[in-house]
Formats: structure tokens, C-alpha cells, sequence
């Protein structure tokens, strides 16, 4: 049997997926599997790591059966997963608690603080970026705290898919990308002390991993993860990516000005360059190798939305998204001026805005139906993207840019972001884009590839670009304006909104110019941290 198959594990916020790779990037075998989500008490969104470790093994098997291969064809394995979160070790290398996921909010407090105190603006300069409520030393700080007892017993600090990798090789250990996230300079891209001693986590400096390139060999297949996952002991492991990484590579972009947008549960925009750039309106992490950096912008208000909607509306059908996008795309395709349509803020799950916002339609009338409203929440979330793009494209040129999720396979959808951001775009005919990033920096590893530019380069992929529509574009716009004049009127409201006290006369926000998102050369507004409450 030929041994030139690559598999690339990639553990979402929702989905498990393990999907096997020819050496093209061809899919010959996939796995999936939901992974459970334990929300025991409010805010807390975490993960029992066996249980991961449990639905990780079970998908490579599957994906190895639906390829009908047995660990002996699989050459190298990649690891991606949800990044941000923290998954913590005790000093004999066991899980210490559940691991907490970047939709966990229990934080948001102590973020609050530190943003009013100036502490996360303090951190720019080194880090490049300002540390979300859900960043790793945003939730230490949070568990020192909250629970010193867990503190003190730290042994090791990895994400999720360092986590996954240590199931598979023995070996503790992170990559430049997911270490860049929340403990690393932004110009040295090698761990700072003065991030530690600005946040108090000063006790946590011999916790840290070691730090790998993405695409070196992490370690190989340990004989107990061969007997549990189906792969053969002494099978290489990359270092791998985050997953906001993986997914670009995956879509094809490795170069400075590529732009890659993923709608999943969180709006993901970013772009690469070869310089550090810091901004109000995004992070500036590090990239998949030294010497290149990843401007990102996002929020968790993208196509979760549309999957709360079809849980509320399909209960129990496992394919309620798909049947609701199917719906809405007709309608998507006719002129937007054909028809009113009402407008949807899509911060179920939160926003861009520091101030913490709602969703809400607005301008529903009787007439509207069902579609309407599913076209409503369809265009707020790509509305929320083009937020975010223009805060990125202040960071300098943009050569390309590629959608992948949230429905962008089908032609309405990827012409409506075509539309919204006035820009061509690109969607590639790869259906698993994180996997396949993930993937290739195993074949990297094992010298199938010299390096991940030519990796991307060597894969049969298709690409399909949708170009704006004058017309839409002129219609899409005016509406955006009014999709960011009622966010800016709604600021004052959101805070208060479920407050049961007597309500205090609210003064309507003084006139200071048009909002960033009006500008002429910045249509959009700035990405999560970047819009003051």
C-alpha cells in the first residue's frame, strides 16, 4: 500500500472533523462528529478533555474507514482547532479541569476592568493586539482570582489542539500561531516576560510550552494513541495551526495582501502581512512561519445565528441550516431594491462593539414572511464581515480576497459578499479548508513539500470569483449605512435592556462627525475592541 496520505484533524466549536488528503488535495475519507459543549453555570463554555480526546480518536477511525485505508497509507498528521480558550495541564501532565472554550464570557468583567484602567491599550505595543475577555491570559488572570487553588497547581498552559497532539505523540508543546495569541512579542514572535508581569501571571513563565514552527515534526504516534485512533505508531505530527491560520493556508493564501474571510461561529477576517501592523480595529498575531503576521479582525456574530434560527424554527433535523440557506437564496439572487426587506444585527452571541449589544430585527412589518426575516439575518452577517474588512484594510494593500463558510458554496451567497464589500471574491472548491491547512504543514514536515507556499501551490484546487454588481453594490451600501446608524443608535439601550429598575432618561450621544463605518475611504466600522461603548 502506498504511504503518501495526509490527514488533517481540525476540532471546531461545534464539529469534530478528521478528513484524509491525497497528496493533491484531493478528500479520499472524512470523520465528523459533534463534540459536546458543558454549560453548567452562566458564561462558562468549556470541554471535558477526554471526552475530546475520545471524539478525536473516534473520527480518525471513521475517516479511515470512509477512505477504506488503514493507518499504514497515512504519511504525516496535522492538528488545527478552535484557537483562543485555555486547556490546562497539573504538574503530573493530567487535565486540570475542564477545558475553556473561546465562547466562554466569564471573564468579561476583569476585560472591563483592565480596558477602563488602560491595561489592555498598555499591552499594544508589545503584544499587538488587546487580549479578549476569552484569550488565555485573560481566563488565567480570571482563574487566579477565582480559583488560586487550580492556579497554583498549573503544570502546562496549551489550547485545544495542543491538547489533541499531546493525545497523539506524548509531547507537550504549542506553534508560533497559537503562541502568538495571547504570550508573545509581536516583533520577536518568542514569549514576553512583560506581558506576564503587566497582567500579574509573572508565576505562569515555566508553564508556557515550547514553542515549534507550525510545520515542524511535534513528536509521532504514540501506541496507545495508534490502538484508540487506527494510525500506526511512529506516524510523524506537525506542530499544526491555529485555526484561523489553517483556514487560509487551506484556502490557498500564503501571500502578504492575501485576505481570507471564514463565516462560521465567528465572523474571521484577516489578512496577512510581511510587516507587523497594529491598529485600533484588529490583532496582529503571528503568521505560519517567522516573519509574517496575521491582521485579524472578528467577532462571534456570523453564521451562529443562522443556526440559532434553525434550531428555533427545524428542531431536531440535523440539516435545518442547509434548508433555511436554500430557502433564502432564491430571494437573495432578485434585485434588493425589489423588495423590503427588514434589518438584522447579528450579536446573539456578541458584536464588535465593546458595549455589550443585543440582536435585534428591525422594520418588520406584517407582510414579512419567514424568508424574509432568514434574508435579514443573512445580510447582517455579512454586513458584520465588511465591518471588519474595512478596520483591515487600513492595515495596507489587499491582492486577494477568499470566502469559505456560512454558506458561501452557494452562488448567492458568495455574490452577496461580493456586493456588501465591493470587492471581487474568491471561494475555492475546497470543502474542508481548515483540515487541508492543517494537513499540509504534516506534509511539510515529512518533506512531501519543501514549504507551505509550494504546498498550497501543488493542490488541485478550482477557484470561482463572484464580481460586485454595480447595482447591488449602490443598494447594499445605503442599507449598511442604515445597519450602522441604528447600531449607533442602539449603544445607549444595550447595556440597560433587561434592567427591570425604573429607567433614567437617556440623552441622545452628541454629534462628533460621521461614524468611522460612513467614511468614504473606511466604509466600515473597526473590528471587536476598536468601537468604544
Amino acid at each position: 500500500m502506498r504511504r503518501n496520505f495526509i490527514i488533517g484533524i481540525d476540532c471546531g466549536s461545534t464539529t469534530t472533523k478528521a478528513v484524509i488528503f491525497s497528496p493533491t488535495g484531493k478528500i479520499v475519507g472524512t470523520g465528523r462528529s459533534r463534540m459536546a459543549q458543558h454549560m453548567d453555570r452562566p458564561h462558562h463554555v468549556e470541554r471535558d478533555m477526554g471526552e475530546v480526546w475520545q471524539g478525536v480518536a473516534a473520527t480518525i477511525r471513521m475517516a479511515l474507514d470512509d477512505a477504506g485505508l488503514n493507518g499504514q497509507a497515512i504519511v504525516a498528521v496535522g492538528v488545527t482547532a478552535h484557537g483562543d480558550g485555555l486547556f490546562l495541564l497539573d504538574r503530573t501532565g493530567n487535565p486540570l479541569g475542564r477545558g475553556i472554550m473561546s465562547l466562554d464570557s466569564r471573564a468579561t468583567d476583569l476585560h472591563d476592568h483592565w480596558r477602563q484602567r488602560g491595561v489592555l491599550d498598555q499591552l499594544v505595543p508589545l503584544a499587538g493586539q488587546r487580549p479578549y475577555a476569552y484569550s488565555a491570559n485573560t481566563l488565567l488572570a480570571w482563574i487566579r482570582a477565582h480559583e488560586p487553588e487550580r492556579y497554583h497547581a498549573i503544570g502546562s498552559i496549551l489550547f485545544a489542539k495542543d491538547w489533541i497532539r499531546l493525545c497523539l505523540t506524548g509531547e507537550v508543546a504549542t506553534d508560533i500561531t497559537e503562541a502568538s495569541t495571547a504570550f508573545t512579542d509581536l516583533h520577536t514572535q518568542q514569549y514576553s516576560a512583560a506581558i506576564l508581569d503587566i497582567l500579574g501571571l509573572e508565576a505562569m513563565r515555566d508553564c508556557l510550552p515550547p514553542i515549534l514552527d507550525s510545520c515542524a515534526r511535534a513528536g509521532t504516534v504514540t501506541a496507545s494513541a495508534a490502538a484508540a485512533t487506527g494510525l500506526l505508531a511512529g506516524t510523524p505530527v506537525s506542530a499544526g495551526l491555529h485555526d484561523v491560520t489553517a483556514a487560509a493556508v487551506g484556502m490557498g493564501h500564503t501571500q502578504p495582501g492575501d485576505m481570507s474571510l471564514t463565516a462560521g461561529t465567528f465572523s474571521i477576517n484577516e489578512v496577512f502581512r510581511d510587516r507587523p501592523v497594529t491598529g485600533e480595529g484588529w490583532s496582529c498575531r503571528a503568521g505560519y512561519r517567522r516573519g509574517l503576521w496575521n491582521c485579524m479582525a472578528i467577532s462571534p456574530a456570523s453564521s451562529s445565528n443562522l443556526e440559532w434560527m434553525a434550531r428555533l424554527l427545524l428542531p431536531g433535523n440535523a440539516d435545518a441550516t442547509t434548508i433555511l440557506m436554500r430557502e433564502v437564496e432564491d430571494r437573495l439572487a432578485a434585485a434588493r431594491h425589489a423588495r423590503t426587506v427588514p434589518l438584522f444585527h447579528p450579536f446573539l452571541f456578541g458584536s464588535p462593539y465593546t458595549a455589550p449589544a443585543s440582536a435585534s430585527f428591525f422594520g418588520v412589518q406584517s407582510w414579512h414572511d419567514r424568508t424574509d426575516l432568514l434574508q435579514a439575518m443573512v445580510e447582517g452577517m455579512v454586513f458584520n464581515h465588511r465591518m471588519h474588512v474595512s478596520a483591515l484594510c487600513q492595515t495596507g494593500p489587499v491582492a486577494r480576497v477568499g470566502i469559505s463558510g456560512g454558506g458561501s458554496g452557494q452562488p448567492a451567497i458568495a455574490q452577496l459578499f461580493a456586493d456588501v464589500l465591493d470587492m471581487p471574491v474568491d471561494v475555492s472548491s475546497v470543502r474542508e479548508a481548515g483540515a487541508l491547512g492543517a494537513a499540509l504543514t504534516g506534509a511539510v514536515a515529512v518533506g512531501m513539500q519543501p514549504d507551505l507556499e509550494r504546498a498550497v501551490a501543488g493542490m488541485d484546487v478550482s477557484l470561482r470569483t463572484y464580481d460586485p454588481q454595480p447595482a447591488q453594490v449602490a443598494a447594499y451600501d445605503g442599507i449598511y449605512r442604515r445597519y450602522v446608524e441604528l447600531a449607533q443608535a442602539m449603544r445607549p439601550f444595550w447595556r440597560a435592556l433587561y434592567d427591570t429598575s425604573p429607567p433614567a432618561h437617556v440623552q441622545p450621544e452628541p454629534e462628533t462627525g460621521p461614524h468611522p463605518a460612513m467614511h468614504p475611504h473606511a466604509r466600515h466600522a473597526t473590528a471587536m475592541g476598536g468601537i468604544p461603548s
